[in-house]
């Protein structure tokens, strides 16, 4: 009867080693995954913030062109076609002779 006990008492231990050693793989991967977790969301924290940048440089370059554009139109504005130079120069040569 011992034998019967003993191999038991064996067998409960392996079980007990097994489940121990599942628990401890078990936390591992967990591990594992918090750490690239938080590597990935440091990583994309720094992309934000990368891109964050890059849209503020862009958006002040729109800017400074829409400026640009706007005084070029108003300086287009005031000055002569060259149509209408054309039409003064014939209205000149007409009065001299």
């Amino acid at each position: 009867m011992e034998e019967g006990y003993q191999s038991y008492g064996g067998d409960v231990q392996t079980r007990l080693r097994d489940i121990e050693e599942k628990q401890r793989l078990l936390r591992d991967r967990i591990l594992l995954l918090g750490q690239t977790l938080v590597e990935e969301r440091e990583k994309s924290f720094k992309e934000v913030q990368e891109m964050k940048k890059i849209t503020l440089k862009l958006k002040e370059e729109n800017d400074r062109m829409k400026e640009f554009l706007q005084r070029v139109t108003e300086q287009l504005g005031s000055t002569a076609r060259k149509e209408e130079l054309m039409m003064l120069q014939r209205q000149f040569d007409l009065f001299r002779r």
